[in-house]
């Protein structure tokens, strides 16, 4: 059996077969397990290395190719794919807690599926249609059946779609730039179509008014995984473009305008969020900020920078999915989610509330949570370059903090100072709530723990590793 098989083929089957075959009771295990041993497998057994078990060998062949295209994981793919998969159960798992199980486990196992396909085909500007064919799989995950989407659905879709051809066409100029390096002009045109797709990828100001506007729109829980799911590949992405032409990491007009894109998005979506008063547009902002933290990261002329990017995309999926579960389970007696309808909710839904404000803290730095370690390596190489750009990163996340803080005042907030503590959750939403808190808890407490992922994943990228 082949790696591609393993991790691209067997998740998109399934997700197929869910669909048509079990209900919404099963759907939720089926995939979490099946996330979960393909996580376990990509950990404990090595690509391309054969393992003998008693008289029998076991091999699982790096590459496969389909179309005369090449789809390959190398030995150092493993740790990348464990942790994909890890966070996807952890997704899948909370759907029946959310109460969105059937099709989001079988639409999002094939979205896995053609993510994950995006960092392993070759030619890798090939990655940029697989993209593409996610975010058209994310549309029928945000909008129920028989409903006209929305203005944020329409916008997310349209942006995505622009984003390719200008990331095909720097692709193919780019290539032309290695043929002939000294060709200024080309080099030029290369770099500006590059940072248009890009802009559109990573929804950089001011292009990310989607976002709060889906928020609004869709369920929680699923515009959730979407904010989790296609930054974090766009990243992968990014940095094996990167890696690839080296040579735009080392021009400092585009790594500071990567730099600044980051700093502009972290200082003014935390300023946004903050002025907010609707829950899910403070997640959606939240989202935003860590997207642009992701793009400090890249911008920074480090030899850790690889180090850092997964310091931070980590922790961002645990702490997406507990805000989001939580926020969909508050949802269901407090919509439309403003502040004037969630007043006194910490009374009857106290582990939804705990476990929303916990990950939001998170989400903004606060100390010894999960957050916490990534923004301190990124304000320590950060302040070696710029220390207005550190400034603006701290308003940014100093914003999310405020807006944590006018969070909590509204849930505590009661007419009534005689209304009785009360326990709504159900025991699954309560358990899955309180594993992500736990979590939270622990990563921060202890980084060390994610040691063992990060010191083989910048052998992927071993020229920005260098």
């Amino acid at each position: 059996m082949s790696a591609p098989a393993i991790w691209i083929i067997l998740p998109f089957i399934a997700g197929v077969l869910i669909i048509f075959l079990l209900g919404e009771k099963y759907a939720a295990y089926v995939g979490g397990g099946i996330s979960v041993i393909l996580s376990l497998i990509a950990l404990f057994i090595p690509i391309d290395t054969a393992l003998l078990l008693g008289s029998v060998s076991l091999k699982i062949a790096p590459a496969i190719e389909v179309l005369g295209r090449s789809f390959a994981f190398s030995t150092a793919d493993g740790p990348l794919l464990a942790v994909i998969y890890g966070l996807a159960a952890l997704w899948f798992f909370g759907t029946e807690a959310s109460g969105t199980a059937n099709r989001f486990v079988s639409l999002g196992l094939m979205i896995i599926a053609l993510l994950t396909a995006s960092i392993a085909v070759e030619p890798f500007l090939y990655a940029a249609l697989l993209l593409e064919m996610a975010a058209m799989l994310v549309v029928p995950l945000l909008v129920p059946l028989y409903q006209k989407p929305g203005r944020g659905v329409v916008r997310f879709i349209i942006y995505q779609t622009l984003a390719m051809p200008f990331i095909l066409f720097s692709g193919w100029m780019l290539a032309g730039v290695e043929a002939s390096p000294g060709d200024l002009g080309t080099t030029i045109q290369a770099g500006v179509m590059l940072s248009m797709g890009f802009a559109f990828l990573f929804a950089i100001f001011p292009l990310y008014n989607w976002i709060p506007q889906l928020m609004e729109e869709a369920s929680p829980y699923s515009t959730g995984f979407l904010l989790w799911a296609l930054p974090t590949f766009t990243v992968i992405f990014a940095l094996g473009f990167l890696d690839r032409y080296t040579w735009l990491k080392n021009t400092p007009q585009i790594s500071n305008a990567i730099l600044f894109a980051g700093v502009i998005m972290t200082a003014s979506s935390g300023i946004f969020g903050a002025l907010q008063r609707h829950l899910g547009r403070i997640l959606g902002y939240a989202a935003i900020a860590e997207a642009g933290l992701l793009l400090v990261a890249l911008g920074l002329q480090s030899f850790e920078l690889v180090n850092i990017v997964f310091l931070i995309l980590i922790p961002r999926g645990l702490e997406l999915s507990v805000w989001a579960l939580a926020l969909s389970i508050i949802k269901r007696h407090a919509y439309p989610l403003k502040f004037s309808d969630i007043q006194g909710l910490a009374r009857k839904y106290p582990v939804a509330v705990f476990a929303l404000l916990i990950a939001h803290f998170s989400m903004a730095g606060f100390p010894l949570l999960a957050g916490f370690p990534s923004r301190l390596a990124v304000w320590q190489e950060l302040s070696s370059q710029s220390l207005v750009a550190s400034f603006w990163v701290f308003l940014g996340l100093f914003g999310l903090l405020i807006a944590a803080v006018r969070t909590m005042a509204a849930f505590v907030m009661a007419d009534k100072e005689d209304v009785k503590w009360e326990w709504n959750e159900s025991w699954v939403q309560t358990a899955m709530l309180g594993i992500g808190t736990l979590g939270l808890l622990i990563l921060g407490l202890f980084p060390q723990v994610l040691q063992p992922f990060l010191t083989n994943l910048p052998v992927l990228f071993e020229h920005l590793s260098q």
